[in-house]
Protein backbone atom coordinates (compact mmCIF):
# COMPACT_ATOMS: atom_id res chain seq x y z
CA UNK A 1 0.00 0.00 0.00
CA UNK A 2 0.95 3.76 -0.67
CA UNK A 3 1.45 5.98 1.45
CA UNK A 4 -1.16 9.14 0.98
CA UNK A 5 -0.07 11.69 -1.29
CA UNK A 6 1.63 14.48 0.20
CA UNK A 7 3.34 12.57 3.14
CA UNK A 8 6.74 11.10 2.81
CA UNK A 9 7.82 7.87 3.93
CA UNK A 10 11.46 7.92 3.30
CA UNK A 11 14.17 5.69 2.59
CA UNK A 12 14.71 2.40 4.57
CA UNK A 13 18.33 3.44 5.98
CA UNK A 14 18.55 0.85 9.00
CA UNK A 15 17.48 -2.69 9.48
CA UNK A 16 16.29 -3.74 12.96
CA UNK A 17 18.66 -5.38 13.80
CA UNK A 18 20.95 -2.61 14.04
CA UNK A 19 18.68 -0.29 15.40
CA UNK A 20 18.02 -2.73 18.56
CA UNK A 21 21.71 -2.84 18.73
CA UNK A 22 22.08 0.57 19.22
CA UNK A 23 19.05 1.29 21.65
CA UNK A 24 20.43 -1.78 23.66
CA UNK A 25 23.69 -0.89 24.16
CA UNK A 26 22.75 2.65 25.10
CA UNK A 27 20.63 0.85 28.08
CA UNK A 28 23.03 -1.42 29.04
CA UNK A 29 25.60 1.40 28.81
CA UNK A 30 23.59 3.22 31.59
CA UNK A 31 22.48 0.51 33.45
CA UNK A 32 26.52 -0.98 33.75
CA UNK A 33 27.85 2.40 35.08
CA UNK A 34 25.18 2.47 37.64
CA UNK A 35 25.48 -0.82 39.28
CA UNK A 36 29.46 0.06 39.32
CA UNK A 37 28.24 3.07 40.93
CA UNK A 38 26.00 1.56 43.63
CA UNK A 39 28.44 -1.52 43.87
CA UNK A 40 25.77 -3.95 42.75
CA UNK A 41 28.82 -6.13 41.11
CA UNK A 42 26.54 -9.10 40.44
CA UNK A 43 24.65 -7.10 37.99
CA UNK A 44 27.52 -5.71 36.53
CA UNK A 45 28.88 -9.19 36.10
CA UNK A 46 25.87 -9.73 34.19
CA UNK A 47 25.76 -6.59 32.11
CA UNK A 48 29.02 -6.36 31.42
CA UNK A 49 28.56 -10.48 29.77
CA UNK A 50 25.82 -9.20 28.06
CA UNK A 51 27.41 -6.19 26.52
CA UNK A 52 30.03 -8.80 25.36
CA UNK A 53 27.61 -10.81 23.40
CA UNK A 54 25.66 -7.98 21.95
CA UNK A 55 29.58 -6.52 20.98
CA UNK A 56 30.22 -9.64 19.26
CA UNK A 57 26.88 -9.60 17.07
CA UNK A 58 27.47 -5.98 16.09
CA UNK A 59 31.12 -7.06 14.88
CA UNK A 60 29.44 -10.47 13.31
CA UNK A 61 26.58 -8.19 11.88
CA UNK A 62 29.35 -5.65 10.56
CA UNK A 63 30.67 -8.66 8.04
CA UNK A 64 27.59 -10.80 7.37
CA UNK A 65 24.16 -7.86 8.21
CA UNK A 66 22.26 -5.16 5.96
CA UNK A 67 23.99 -3.28 3.84
CA UNK A 68 24.52 -0.32 6.19
CA UNK A 69 25.63 -2.50 8.97
CA UNK A 70 28.98 -3.28 7.49
CA UNK A 71 31.78 -2.51 8.72
CA UNK A 72 33.85 -2.20 5.50
CA UNK A 73 32.01 0.86 4.44
CA UNK A 74 33.05 2.57 7.38
CA UNK A 75 36.76 3.12 6.46
CA UNK A 76 36.34 6.00 4.14
CA UNK A 77 39.44 7.46 2.35
CA UNK A 78 40.67 11.08 3.45
CA UNK A 79 39.68 12.70 0.15
CA UNK A 80 36.24 11.00 0.89
CA UNK A 81 35.99 12.55 4.57
CA UNK A 82 37.33 15.79 3.20
CA UNK A 83 34.32 15.96 -0.07
CA UNK A 84 32.11 15.10 2.67
CA UNK A 85 33.61 18.23 5.25
CA UNK A 86 33.36 20.35 1.99
CA UNK A 87 29.66 19.51 1.14
CA UNK A 88 30.95 18.19 -2.24
CA UNK A 89 29.02 14.73 -1.54
CA UNK A 90 25.35 13.65 -1.47
CA UNK A 91 23.45 12.20 0.98
CA UNK A 92 22.69 8.76 1.18
CA UNK A 93 21.45 5.73 3.70
CA UNK A 94 23.64 4.91 6.88
CA UNK A 95 26.83 6.51 8.33
CA UNK A 96 28.24 9.53 6.52
CA UNK A 97 32.13 9.43 6.42
CA UNK A 98 32.77 10.99 9.27
CA UNK A 99 30.29 8.96 11.18
CA UNK A 100 31.40 6.28 10.02
CA UNK A 101 34.98 6.37 12.08
CA UNK A 102 33.22 7.45 15.49
CA UNK A 103 31.32 4.43 14.68
CA UNK A 104 34.66 2.39 14.82
CA UNK A 105 36.28 4.32 17.30
CA UNK A 106 33.16 3.74 19.68
CA UNK A 107 33.46 0.28 18.53
CA UNK A 108 37.08 -0.27 19.76
CA UNK A 109 36.73 1.67 23.52
CA UNK A 110 34.01 -0.25 23.92
CA UNK A 111 35.74 -3.86 22.80
CA UNK A 112 38.52 -2.28 25.29
CA UNK A 113 36.04 -1.29 27.95
CA UNK A 114 34.22 -4.58 27.82
CA UNK A 115 37.55 -6.69 26.87
CA UNK A 116 39.74 -5.62 29.82
CA UNK A 117 36.64 -5.99 32.34
CA UNK A 118 36.59 -9.71 31.89
CA UNK A 119 40.45 -9.99 33.34
CA UNK A 120 40.19 -6.98 35.50
CA UNK A 121 40.72 -7.85 39.63
CA UNK A 122 39.07 -6.21 42.41
CA UNK A 123 41.88 -4.79 45.06
CA UNK A 124 40.33 -7.94 47.71
CA UNK A 125 39.99 -10.17 44.88
CA UNK A 126 36.79 -10.81 45.60
CA UNK A 127 34.63 -9.09 42.72
CA UNK A 128 37.31 -10.56 39.33
CA UNK A 129 36.40 -10.80 35.99
CA UNK A 130 35.50 -14.29 34.92
CA UNK A 131 38.47 -14.62 32.75
CA UNK A 132 40.79 -12.64 35.53
CA UNK A 133 42.85 -16.37 36.69
CA UNK A 134 44.73 -16.10 33.67
CA UNK A 135 46.30 -12.91 34.77
CA UNK A 136 48.50 -11.95 37.63
CA UNK A 137 46.79 -9.82 40.43
CA UNK A 138 49.47 -6.96 38.89
CA UNK A 139 48.03 -7.79 35.59
CA UNK A 140 44.49 -8.29 36.59
CA UNK A 141 44.73 -4.53 38.65
CA UNK A 142 46.34 -2.90 35.29
CA UNK A 143 43.36 -4.17 33.45
CA UNK A 144 40.86 -2.97 36.09
CA UNK A 145 42.56 0.74 35.58
CA UNK A 146 42.22 0.56 32.13
CA UNK A 147 39.06 -0.29 32.34
CA UNK A 148 38.38 2.53 34.24
CA UNK A 149 40.05 5.12 32.09
CA UNK A 150 38.67 3.68 29.08
CA UNK A 151 34.73 4.10 30.56
CA UNK A 152 35.46 8.30 31.20
CA UNK A 153 36.82 8.32 27.45
CA UNK A 154 33.78 6.54 26.26
CA UNK A 155 31.38 9.09 28.51
CA UNK A 156 33.73 12.22 26.82
CA UNK A 157 33.18 10.47 23.45
CA UNK A 158 29.64 9.86 23.52
CA UNK A 159 29.19 13.79 24.87
CA UNK A 160 30.84 14.91 21.53
CA UNK A 161 28.43 12.30 19.84
CA UNK A 162 25.18 13.41 21.40
CA UNK A 163 26.45 16.55 20.25
CA UNK A 164 27.07 16.08 16.88
CA UNK A 165 23.27 14.99 16.48
CA UNK A 166 22.30 17.93 17.94
CA UNK A 167 24.65 20.15 15.27
CA UNK A 168 23.30 18.29 12.67
CA UNK A 169 19.78 18.92 14.18
CA UNK A 170 20.09 22.70 14.58
CA UNK A 171 22.24 24.03 12.24
CA UNK A 172 22.56 21.94 9.05
CA UNK A 173 18.45 20.44 9.78
CA UNK A 174 19.46 16.97 9.02
CA UNK A 175 17.66 14.20 11.83
CA UNK A 176 20.02 11.41 12.65
CA UNK A 177 17.97 9.89 15.79
CA UNK A 178 14.37 9.81 14.04
CA UNK A 179 15.68 7.18 11.55
CA UNK A 180 17.71 5.51 14.23
CA UNK A 181 14.11 4.80 15.95
CA UNK A 182 11.86 4.50 13.14
CA UNK A 183 14.18 3.02 10.37
CA UNK A 184 13.66 5.62 7.61
CA UNK A 185 14.84 8.86 6.97
CA UNK A 186 12.51 11.42 5.62
CA UNK A 187 15.20 13.61 4.31
CA UNK A 188 16.84 11.36 1.65
CA UNK A 189 15.71 11.53 -2.03
CA UNK A 190 13.49 8.89 -3.25
CA UNK A 191 15.89 7.61 -5.60
CA UNK A 192 18.55 7.10 -2.85
CA UNK A 193 19.31 3.31 -2.79
CA UNK A 194 18.20 1.82 0.40
CA UNK A 195 19.35 -1.00 3.23
CA UNK A 196 19.62 -4.29 2.01
CA UNK A 197 18.60 -6.58 4.47
CA UNK A 198 20.30 -9.67 5.51
CA UNK A 199 17.98 -12.44 5.68
CA UNK A 200 16.22 -13.86 9.27
CA UNK A 201 18.37 -17.01 9.48
CA UNK A 202 21.60 -14.68 8.98
CA UNK A 203 20.45 -12.86 11.82
CA UNK A 204 19.55 -15.75 14.19
CA UNK A 205 22.77 -17.54 13.31
CA UNK A 206 24.89 -14.74 14.42
CA UNK A 207 23.07 -13.90 17.83
CA UNK A 208 22.84 -17.40 18.45
CA UNK A 209 27.28 -17.11 17.98
CA UNK A 210 27.50 -14.17 19.95
CA UNK A 211 25.66 -15.21 22.72
CA UNK A 212 26.81 -18.43 23.17
CA UNK A 213 30.53 -16.89 22.73
CA UNK A 214 29.33 -14.26 25.60
CA UNK A 215 28.09 -17.35 27.45
CA UNK A 216 31.12 -19.49 26.95
CA UNK A 217 33.20 -16.26 28.20
CA UNK A 218 31.38 -16.22 31.59
CA UNK A 219 32.33 -19.75 32.35
CA UNK A 220 36.08 -19.11 31.45
CA UNK A 221 35.87 -20.73 28.21
CA UNK A 222 36.09 -24.00 30.14
CA UNK A 223 39.54 -23.18 31.24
Amino acid sequence: MSAPSGIRVGVRVWDIPTRLFHWLLVALFAFSWWNAENRHMDWHYISGLTLLGLLAFRLIWGLVGASTARLGPLFASPGTVLDYLKGRQAARAGHNPLGGYSVLVMLVLLSLQVGTGLFATDVDGLESGPLSFLVSFEQGRLAAEVHAISFNVLLALIGLHVLAVGFYQLFRRRNLLGPMVTGRDRELAPETPAVRPASLATFAIAATVAAAFAWYAGKGFGL
